[in-house]
C-alpha cells in the first residue's frame, strides 16, 4: 500500500473486526452457546472494478441484512448495506410486495428527489430514475465525490469493509456486540431522515433519524464521520458536488428542518443554517459526552438519544431534551435514563424511540420535564433500531426485519406486517 489517504475511523473498524475473530477464537474454555454476528472485514478494490457497468436491476428478493429504509409515495426502499437497494410496492402496508433489487455495491445511503434516486457506490453518486419502479433505470454516475475511504489515485486502488457474517462461542461475545456492531462509513446502521415535502417543484422522501444523506431546498447533503458534502440537485439528473465542510469527527446522522441542518456526532448536536442552501453556516454546537447521538426535532425542542456500545466509544444511554428556541445557544431542559437508546421518530406529541434489543417505546413529550411520568407503551419483544412515523403506518427497523403498524392510537399499536430477514444475527 502506498500514498494512501488514510481515514482512520476505517482503519480502527478493520482492526475492530479483526480482533473480534481472534479474540472470540481464544476463548473456547468459556463456551456455552454459539453466536451469529456480523463484522466488517478490510478488503482492497479496483475503483475500475465497479464503474465497468450500470448498476442491475434484478428480481425482488428476501432481505438479508436490511439497512437504511426510505418511504416514497406508495414505495418503500430498503437498503442492503454493502449490496443494494430493494424496492417494495407498499399501497397496502399490510401485505408489502417486492418489486426488485437494485444491486449496488459499497451502497450504504439513499435519498429521492422527484423520482430520482440517489444512491453511493463506494466513492461515486449514482442517479435512477425511478419514476417506474418496476422498470427502473440509472442515468448518471458522479465520480470521485466520497472520498471518505482510504484510496491510491495513482493505482487506482481503495480500501473498504465487507460485510462477514462470524459465528462466535462465548458469553462474553453477546454481552460485548449487544446489538451495537452496525456498519456504515460511521460504524453505525445508516437511515435516511428527510422531511416529506413538496416545495419548488421538488418532492422528497421520507425516512428515519439516523440519515447521513438528506434533501432540502434542491439540494442534497451527506455527511460522513468528519465532513459535510453539498450538492445542487436543481437539475434532478445531473447532480453538481459544489464543496465539502469540515464538522471534526465522529459525525453520525443528519436531520433538515425549517432551513437548518442537525447533525449529530460522538461528541455534540452541530446546527448549520441552510437559509443560503449551496453554502450551509454553522449557527452552534451542543456538546455532550461521548456517544452515539441520532436526532429529530419541532420548533422548540431537539431529543437526542445517546447510547453506550463498543462503536459509540462506550458512552451513556438516556434520552437528552433540547430547547432549541436560540438555535445559537442551545441549552440542555433534562435528560432520562434509558436501557440502550437508538433512532427516534416524532409524530405530533408522540416520540417513538427505539431501545434496540430491548424493544420498542412511546412516549407523550407535550410536557418535556415529565415524559417518564407519560410513557404510552413498550413492546418488549420488538427489537428496534430506528422508526418512520409515515402517512399510512409507523415503520419499525430492526435486526430481525420491518414491521408496519397502526398508529392512529398513540398508545396502542397494531401489527399490520413484517418483513423478515433470511439470517438474523444475534443483538
Amino acid at each position: 500500500m502506498k500514498n494512501f489517504n488514510s481515514n482512520s475511523t476505517l482503519i480502527v473498524w478493520g482492526i475492530i473486526a479483526i480482533f473480534s475473530v481472534t479474540f472470540f477464537s481464544s476463548c473456547e474454555d468459556q463456551v456455552s452457546s454459539t453466536y451469529t454476528y456480523r463484522a466488517m472485514m478490510p478488503v482492497y478494490l479496483q475503483m475500475s472494478d465497479f464503474r465497468t457497468n450500470e448498476a442491475l436491476i434484478e428480481p425482488g428478493r428476501q432481505l438479508e441484512n436490511p439497512g437504511k429504509i426510505y418511504i416514497y409515495g406508495d414505495f418503500l426502499l430498503i437498503n442492503e448495506p454493502q449490496k443494494g437497494i430493494h424496492i417494495l410496492d407498499n399501497t397496502n402496508p399490510s401485505s408489502p410486495i417486492s418489486l426488485n433489487f437494485i444491486k449496488i455495491p459499497g451502497n450504504v445511503d439513499l435519498a429521492v428527489n422527484s423520482n430520482m434516486l440517489y444512491a453511493d457506490n463506494y466513492l461515486d453518486l449514482l442517479v435512477f430514475d425511478i419514476s417506474n419502479p418496476r422498470a427502473i433505470k440509472q442515468v448518471q454516475r458522479v465520480e470521485d465525490v466520497f472520498q471518505n475511504m482510504i484510496t491510491d489515485a495513482s493505482s487506482g486502488t481503495f480500501m473498504t469493509l465487507k460485510d462477514t457474517v462470524l459465528t462466535g462461542e462465548s458469553n462474553f461475545m453477546s454481552g460485548w456486540w449487544g446489538g451495537n456492531f452496525f456498519w456504515n462509513r460511521g460504524g453505525m446502521l445508516s437511515f435516511s431522515n428527510d422531511a416529506a415535502s413538496v416545495s419548488g417543484g421538488e418532492s422528497y422522501g421520507q425516512g428515519g433519524s439516523m440519515a447521513r444523506f438528506t434533501l432540502m431546498n434542491a439540494h442534497l447533503y451527506a455527511v460522513d464521520d468528519f465532513t459535510l458534502r453539498v450538492f445542487d440537485v436543481q437539475d434532478k439528473e445531473m447532480p453538481k458536488f459544489l464543496s465539502t465542510i469540515n464538522l471534526g469527527w465522529g459525525i453520525e446522522t443528519i436531520f433538515p428542518f425549517q432551513n437548518r441542518l442537525f447533525i449529530g456526532s460522538n461528541s455534540g448536536m452541530h446546527i448549520y443554517d441552510a437559509t443560503e442552501p449551496s453554502s450551509p453556516t454553522k449557527m452552534s454546537v451542543y456538546e455532550h459526552v461521548t456517544a452515539c447521538d441520532p436526532v429529530v426535532v419541532n420548533e422548540q425542542h431537539a431529543f437526542v438519544t445517546l447510547r453506550s456500545g463498543v462503536n459509540c466509544r462506550f458512552g451513556v444511554d438516556e434520552l437528552q431534551v433540547l430547547d432549541i428556541t436560540n438555535l445559537y445557544q442551545p441549552k440542555l431542559l433534562k435528560s432520562y435514563a434509558m436501557l440502550n437508546p437508538h433512532g427516534l421518530g416524532l409524530a405530533g406529541d408522540v416520540l417513538y424511540l427505539a431501545e434496540g434489543k430491548h424493544g420498542l417505546k412511546s412516549f407523550n413529550v407535550a410536557d418535556v420535564l415529565a415524559i417518564d411520568k407519560n410513557q404510552l407503551e413498550y413492546l418488549k419483544s420488538l427489537k428496534s433500531v430506528d422508526i418512520i412515523p409515515g402517512p399510512k403506518s409507523l415503520i419499525v427497523i430492526g435486526p430481525d426485519g420491518v414491521c408496519q403498524f397502526d398508529y392512529s392510537n398513540p398508545g396502542k399499536l397494531i401489527q399490520l406486517s413484517c418483513i423478515d430477514v433470511k439470517n438474523p444475527v444475534v443483538v
